[in-house]
């Protein structure tokens, strides 16, 4: 591995404006495609094949294609002194109604009087919008008109008109929230190296390779189906590794040519070092996001393999293209003056001999009293995971959309006029069968529904063309995310459908929210099993221990069940939500949990390789473990925590965005990286390797004869300047290339 990343590394060096070139085009011609077939939205929503509530849709989709397509509901409230059952009311909504008929896709209008959603008090109606197209397929520019349609209504009558419903549902934004996470990760890396070419070098190369892996998830959504969600973890994701990743290479670079290098081989020494860290690094995050396809929901599977790609990306370029950007930047990216005077020999494992770093200040305190700090810690965290015991899983709806939103808008009105139930009704689908039996079923099922407690209203059933099939509609008490709707629809389930003499099945809002975090819950288990055994595996193979890879899955199951706890304390409990801009508190994002536990393992294992991987280093050059485990720490926590400080700001700007769903993952991100990177890794880590001492690089006989040897330290490049011999000895035509 290093021998052949080495080369790579002097490749990309030499042949800088080859590789700048190609990785331009690259950009140029997948940027392209994106342009002509970008396709992401919202509308492709949460379909889980095999539930309950998804074969009650496919049913609706092939007995009633009138309403296979996106519905809106108009919700209206008449001007103050005003009702809708007055001549001027009345004209209001035929006004609205008509203005809804002349948009495109339209294929039905259902008015009030034809519905009878006008309250009481004629103080506020719904008007009902069916589209022969999915959300997802609806053109922007008719979503928009939608969205605006009645404003010159509203202005002219005084009565408030709020278009909402799925076609109304915002497709997920992040607007320049980004900017501040790059804004602040150039920060963090002008500080780190003390020169702005670094820095500036550094971030370009992660700029590069955000464009091409997300352009190529907009190109390649004119043939696969994404959800909004998508795009934006990738960019997270690919944002995030991508800074990380030539962070990691540069300043190992820039080690290399401080002990006297030349310029090549640094760069060589660079990727064959540095490089085989991230190489098995990222392998963690990919395995990671790429092992929710096995979760078996198309949506998820496609958002992790396209986080995935972003992330492989960003390992491709910081191995290529990293390089090529030092060959370009020559001796200006050199350190002024080394921070420590390394003796003659040793650099790797040389203790600095000038005042100590901070970071070895503190792991001279974590492994002075290692059980003392890992006892504290580790309660702390588990304090911090108390709130996850609460934890409620859920779909997010227009009702935790952002305030200003035309979809919020129109649930609110609709909750104010109706109750809040109308925005969770429940569709109950008997059939198919022959028209009589499918009568008398529908019959009695609709008196059943109508005995239930929680019910406020059973519409009469509709039926399908055959007369084979029929859906009704029930408004229950409680909202989408209430537990009494989630009760009153577990016993739809389990007391009324036995008792009917046909094939029910029921769905909805409430109704597949319910299904999906079900099956994300049972789908957990197999999914840490498999992420978790690989990420073992992998370890074990990148350490050659089978205690360190143990520690390393400890340390993040203490990671996710502290980040867990403070989402549901900010997001469900309502904890500093004013701080962070929450709306409206409710269930955790039901997919959030299985994406949190892949994106976090991946992102863990990434600091746990970069810091035990130089202790490691380390002691193979000859120190003693607990020196190893010191030197290793020492010559990693500057560079580390300034990765890890840059992941924070790039995920906690994402706080900042609008849309729920987006706040929620970047908060979420942002705490598990502060939890493992400072808490776990660099604390708990080193604390439990200066106890296990020379134990932590044992590994069984049996096992030793099995595991492969995969060079990660590159102690295979220790002949490095000899020509002819080792795996660093330049290849012919290099021996005369200067620093330049």
């Amino acid at each position: 591995m290093a021998n052949y990343l080495n080369r790579l590394g002097r490749y990309a060096f030499t042949q800088r404006r080859t590789v700048l070139a190609v990785w331009i085009v690259l950009l140029a011609l997948i940027g392209t495609g994106a342009a002509a077939f970008h396709n992401v939205g919202s509308g492709a929503a949460l379909t889980v094949p095999g539930t309950e509530s998804q074969d009650a849709r496919d049913a609706l989709a092939r007995e009633f294609p009138q309403a296979a397509g996106a519905s809106g509901s108009i919700a209206l409230r008449a001007a103050p002194g005003t009702t809708f059952t007055e001549p001027g009311g009345r004209a209001v909504l035929a006004e609205v109604a008509d203005a809804a008929r002349g948009l495109d896709g339209v294929s039905g209008v259902v008015t009030p009087e034809q519905s009878g959603a006008v309250t009481p008090d004629g103080r506020y109606a719904i008007i009902q919008v069916q589209f022969t197209q999915s959300a997802n397929d609806i053109s922007p520019e008719t979503k928009q008109a939608y969205e605006q349609l009645g404003t010159a209504i509203a202005e002219r009558s005084g009565a408030t008109i709020a278009p909402g419903g799925e076609v109304a549902t915002p497709d997920p934004e992040v607007g320049a929230t980004e900017i501040i996470g790059v804004a602040v990760a150039a920060v963090v890396l002008v500080l780190t190296f003390g020169s702005l070419i670094a820095a500036g070098m550094t971030m370009l190369t992660a700029l590069v390779g955000v464009g091409v892996g997300t352009a190529g998830i907009y190109a390649a959504s004119g043939f696969v189906t994404f959800t909004g969600v998508t795009p934006i973890l990738a960019l997270m994701l690919g944002l995030a590794v991508g800074i990380d990743y030539a962070l990691f290479i540069t300043a190992r670079y820039r080690q290399e040519l401080a002990k006297g290098r030349s310029a090549v081989d640094a760069a060589g020494r660079a990727i064959g070092t540095a490089g085989s860290a991230v190489v098995f690094a990222g392998s963690t995050v990919i395995i990671a996001l790429a092992a929710l396809s096995a979760v078996g929901i198309p949506f998820l599977s496609t958002m992790g393999l396209a986080a995935a790609a972003a992330v492989l990306v960003a390992v491709l370029v910081a191995l290529t293209l990293t390089p090529a950007m030092l060959g370009f930047a020559g001796d200006r990216i050199q350190p002024r003056a080394p921070r420590s005077a390394a003796p003659a020999g040793d650099g790797a494992s040389a203790v600095p001999a000038e005042k100590p770093t901070a970071g070895a200040r503190w792991v001279g305190i974590v492994t002075r009293r290692p059980v003392r700090v890992v006892a504290i810690t580790v309660l702390g965290l588990i304090v911090v995971a108390l709130p996850a015991r609460d934890m409620q899983l859920g779909l997010p709806t227009n009702g935790t959309a952002t305030e200003a939103t035309a979809a919020r808008i129109s649930y609110d009105l609709i909750t104010e006029g109706f109750g809040e139930g109308y925005n969770s009704q429940i569709v109950v689908v008997a059939g198919p069968d022959t028209p009589e039996r499918s009568s008398a079923a529908t019959t009695a099922l609709g008196a059943a529904l109508g005995e239930l407690d929680g019910v406020t209203a059973v519409a009469p059933a509709q039926f399908a063309a055959d007369g084979r099939t029929s859906l009704t509609t029930v408004v229950p008490a409680g909202g989408p995310a209430d537990p009494a709707t989630e009760k009153l629809i577990a016993t739809i389930r389990s007391d009324i459908a036995p008792g009917i003499d046909a094939t029910i099945a029921v769905t909805g809002v409430a109704a597949v929210a319910i299904d999906v975090s079900d099956t994300l819950t049972s789908a957990l288990p197999i999914y840490l099993a498999i992420v978790i055994g690989l990420s073992l595996i992998l370890l074990t193979v990148v350490f050659r221990s089978v205690l360190v890879p143990l520690k390393a899955a400890l340390g993040f199951l203490l990671t996710t069940a502290a980040t867990f706890g403070a989402t549901v304390a900010v997001f469900q409990w309502g904890w500093l939500a004013d701080v962070l801009g929450v709306d409206s508190t409710g269930p955790i994002v039901s997919f959030l949990p299985i994406i949190l536990i892949g994106v976090t393992f991946g992102l863990s294992m990434d600091y746990e390789v970069f810091l035990v991987s130089r202790m490691r280093e380390d002691y193979l050059h000859g120190a003693d473990a607990r020196t190893a485990t010191v030197t290793g720490f020492t010559h990693s926590a500057r560079v580390v925590t300034a990765a890890a400080v840059i992941m924070i700001a790039v995920f906690s700007a994402f706080v900042l965005a609008p849309d729920p769903t987006v706040k929620m993952i970047g908060f979420s991100l942002a705490v598990g990286v502060v939890v493992d990177a400072f808490l776990v890794r660099m604390t708990i880590v080193p604390a439990v390797m200066s106890l296990l001492g020379d134990r932590a690089w044992r590994l069984p006989k049996w096992l030793d004869r099995v595991v492969p040897t995969i060079d990660i330290e590159g102690a295979a490049l220790e002949n490095d300047g000899r020509t002819g011999t080792g795996a660093d000895a330049r290849p012919e035509g290099e021996q005369d290339l200067v620093r330049a």
